[in-house]
């Protein structure tokens, strides 16, 4: 006789309980503090911009000085950069996130009380630029690769749409509380950045991170080791020591055609960005607009920045990634190009404002794609890649900037050949099949695959 198989019907108490839905941003307690932390962070760091060469000027410091410590702090960010991505792939992010803010504070502090004391020298100031340079690039990467611990996949868009607000924010902020405060007294922009970044210090104690996953191995025998429980990170996750598993683990992230793409884009759009700035504040000598004119036709496009970082997550609901990228460049394109017909001032700054208008939902398209895509062992080797990127753009820009200013025909050509450049990163675009493949990738996966 043949055994009869018992029939078993699924019930409600043998299927899996549905997960539950994540809490919305607003009461998501971890979110905010990595949010609130870093906006802390930020405004110190546009404070301690701006009070450094007001410093040096005010101690009969030479221009030579005040170049010169520009560049020593854009010079130590780019150096300490890639570094700083194997850092927050290999260690502890919380904890090396309230490194780096201690630290910070703790140096920004010093020179606030020497100044109090009368005891200032030029190399104090010098310490400072290289601390706030280094620890400051640590912590970008730290910070960006824990955003998806501490947010559900789905939510990742809008919380980075809401992260693209911070900048803008502290660019409105930061330069005129450090110039009224250094009104006030030398000391006022270096001890408010310091009580910036100790709240953002304090802030982090109390941020709870989930345990890291399991290392991903490249594609080939499995090697390396898995996170450890505490999050700290493997020990080795691309089976090499030291440099060579910084460079393996760069060369798994840049595998990616989109990733490769996607960072070719955001550092043309930078450079191109940060020339045009140097070109319209050279054109708004030309026509001798004010110094309070000026600062409002800059508090434009910062506003213009800002009602796109609000808007970002339903643009962002409302059409697929690939639009909001390869939209972005026209647009810009078209305003930039406009701004050869408007006076200086104001309506330059209107233009500036629709100009940086869609950034904030096209950057959200990106990292969303690229923290996506990305396991989590690399992800913050991906942030320092962008950031180096970014920076080196951010560098450039203002020497492509001055160039054609001076080269070319003055202030109206250099305008005209940002919008041509424009107008190339969007043809170039609309190019890149990598680009037009731009999609949401709600599962990490290698990222040679995408």
């Amino acid at each position: 006789m043949t055994p009869v198989t018992p029939v078993t019907t699924e019930t409600s108490e043998t299927r899996p309980a549905p997960s539950p839905p994540p809490a919305p941003l607003a009461r998501n307690r971890d979110y905010n503090i990595l949010w609130t932390s870093r906006l802390c962070s930020e405004l110190g760091f546009e404070l301690a911009l701006v009070g450094i060469p007001l410093l040096i000027l005010a101690q009969g410091g030479s221009p030579l000085q005040m170049g010169a410590a520009s560049s020593l702090l854009a010079a130590v960010r780019m150096a300490a950069t890639l570094p700083a991505g194997v850092i927050a792939d290999r260690w502890n992010r919380r904890r090396v996130m309230i490194c780096c803010e201690g630290v910070r504070a703790v140096a920004t502090g010093a020179l606030a009380l020497s100044l109090a004391l009368g005891h200032y020298a030029f190399w104090q100031l010098v310490v400072l630029v290289v601390v706030e340079g280094a620890f400051g690039a640590v912590f970008g990467p730290a910070e960006h690769a824990a955003l998806p611990q501490v947010v559900a996949a789905e939510q990742l868009p809008s919380a980075l749409a809401r992260n693209a607000a911070r900048p803008f924010l502290a660019t409105l902020l930061g330069p005129v509380a450090a110039g009224l405060l250094f009104t006030v007294h030398p000391t006022g922009p270096f001890t408010t950045t310091a009580v910036m970044l100790a709240l953002s210090f304090a802030t982090l104690l109390a941020l709870r991170l989930p345990p890291r996953p399991a290392a991903r191995p490249a594609a080939g025998p499995a090697t390396g080791a898995a996170a450890d429980a505490d999050g700290t990170g493997e020990a080795d996750p691309d089976g090499t020591g030291g440099a060579r598993a910084a460079l393996a683990g760069f060369r798994r992230v840049l595998r990616g055609r989109v990733i490769r793409a996607s960072l070719l884009w955001m550092a043309a759009v930078n450079l191109l960005f940060n020339a045009l700035l140097v070109v319209i504040l050279a054109r708004s000598g030309e026509d001798r607009i004010g110094p309070g004119q000026i600062g409002l036709m800059m508090a434009c496009l910062g506003a213009g920045g800002l009602l796109g970082a609000v808007l970002a997550p339903r643009l962002y609901a409302a059409l697929p990634p690939r639009v909001l990228v390869l939209g972005f460049a026209p647009v810009a394109a078209a305003a930039t190009g406009l701004m050869v017909l408007v006076p200086a001032g104001i309506p330059l700054g209107l233009l500036l404002g629709v100009a940086a208008f869609l950034a904030p939902a096209a950057n959200t398209a990106v990292l969303t794609y690229q923290l996506a895509v990305v396991p989590d062992e690399l992800r913050g080797r991906l942030s320092a890649a962008a950031a180096f990127c970014s920076g080196a753009a951010g560098a450039l820009g203002p020497l492509l900037g001055g160039l054609l200013t001076a080269r070319h025909g003055g202030t109206a050509t250099g305008v005209l050949a940002c919008a041509a450049g424009l107008g190339l990163v969007a043809v170039a675009g609309l190019c890149s099949p990598a680009l037009r493949s731009l999609r949401p990738t709600p599962t990490p996966v290698d990222p040679a695959e995408g």
